[in-house]
């Protein structure tokens, strides 16, 4: 009698009946593609704890509220740059922006004794009308958003020095109304100010928006594929126009913002705010190709930034190596991001 030899297994039935398990380090890429604020999470966290066991005072309550304090400006900005971020674009004349509309606010209020409520809406307007010009500049000239809002920086910037004559808006006159985001209060040890407060609504209202929202929707799929959104019926151009003048209300609130934190409204404020909100947005995991992201990444990019800042300095770093580390984080985000794109990352 023959024997009867067995035939070997396909490839197939060989897969079905011995999976492959995913390895550790493939489990983590998967979480970071579906979730890329994961990686700013946990960055945080291991912030907080090193610097908490480097330097004993860094975890009081006191510092605590202190780093709070001074993101807060940077959180909202980054807050108007992600939206661009999503669309693929960025925005350089931010801080530009927040500047001209917080001199909007105090001159009107100082010099023209105009309501506080009344130049504060102008201000907020301003930032929203400056915002549009960016939108026009990049959708009606076709500009990359690069040169429009580069081009708008050193016109935004002149003209506040213009406005201003280079001279600050002191807080000597300025309406208590104008200064109250930046009026203090405590919470379990906590000392915040109300900007603090504002600042967590809009994030809030904005993340809301951008998960539940038709708009928020349509964002995503222009900043993810603008050719295949136009063909899908959405109004790319709009979606475009409408990110850019949202962004410049978030900057002109912003400014309401920067005149509390610093009691007075100066053209020479705000050097470093459109690096630093580039930053917060990067870190916070949201991709420079557009498309992927969560807008509260943002703020725990801030936060990053902000914990990062303090602790080095309690821990007797100079600026000079303060400034490269955040770079090192920039350097880093972006890796991953790369790395994220190129392996096919959904948002």
């Amino acid at each position: 009698m023959s024997r009867v030899v067995p035939k070997p297994p396909s490839e197939l039935e060989v897969v079905i009946k011995n999976p492959q398990r995913p390895t550790m380090p493939q489990n983590i890429n998967r979480v970071i593609k579906k979730h890329p604020m994961v990686a700013s999470l946990v960055v945080l966290f291991a912030s907080i704890v090193v610097f908490s066991f480097l330097n004993p005072r860094f975890l009081t309550a006191a510092n605590m509220g202190l780093i709070l304090q001074q993101v807060t400006v940077i959180a909202v900005l980054a807050l108007g740059q992600a939206l661009i971020v999503l669309t693929r674009g960025i925005d350089l004349s931010l801080g530009a922006i927040t500047v001209l509309s917080s001199i909007a606010m105090a001159s009107t209020a100082v010099y023209l004794n105009w309501s506080p409520p009344v130049a504060i809406s102008l201000g907020i307007a301003a930032g929203v009308a400056l915002g549009l010009i960016n939108g026009l500049f990049v959708i009606g000239l076709r500009l990359p958003p690069f040169l429009a809002t580069l081009a708008t920086l050193s016109m935004y910037g002149a003209l506040a020095t213009v406005v201003t004559k280079g001279v600050t808006i002191s807080a000597t006159n300025m309406p208590p109304m104008l200064s109250w985001m930046g009026s203090p209060f405590v919470i379990g040890g906590l000392r915040l100010t109300y900007g603090c407060g504002v600042m967590l609504i809009m994030f809030a209202v904005v993340a809301y928006v951008m998960q539940f929202t038709q708009w928020g929707r349509h964002v995503y799929a222009v900043g993810d594929d603008p050719e295949a959104s136009r063909l899908a019926g959405i109004s790319v151009k709009h979606v475009l126009l409408s990110v850019y003048t949202v962004a410049g209300c978030i900057y002109g609130i912003g400014a309401w913002l920067l005149i509390g934190r610093l009691g007075a409204a100066s053209p020479n404020a705000g050097v470093d705010y459109n690096l630093d909100a580039i930053t917060a947005v990067v870190i916070g995991g949201l991709s420079l190709f557009g498309g992927r992201g969560q807008v509260i990444g943002a703020l725990f990019g801030a936060l990053i930034v902000g914990v990062f800042r303090n602790g080095l300095q309690l821990s007797g770093v100079q600026v000079q190596w303060q400034g490269l580390a955040i770079g090192a984080l920039v350097v880093v985000a972006v890796t991953i991001d790369q790395r994220i794109r190129g392996t096919g990352a959904a948002r």
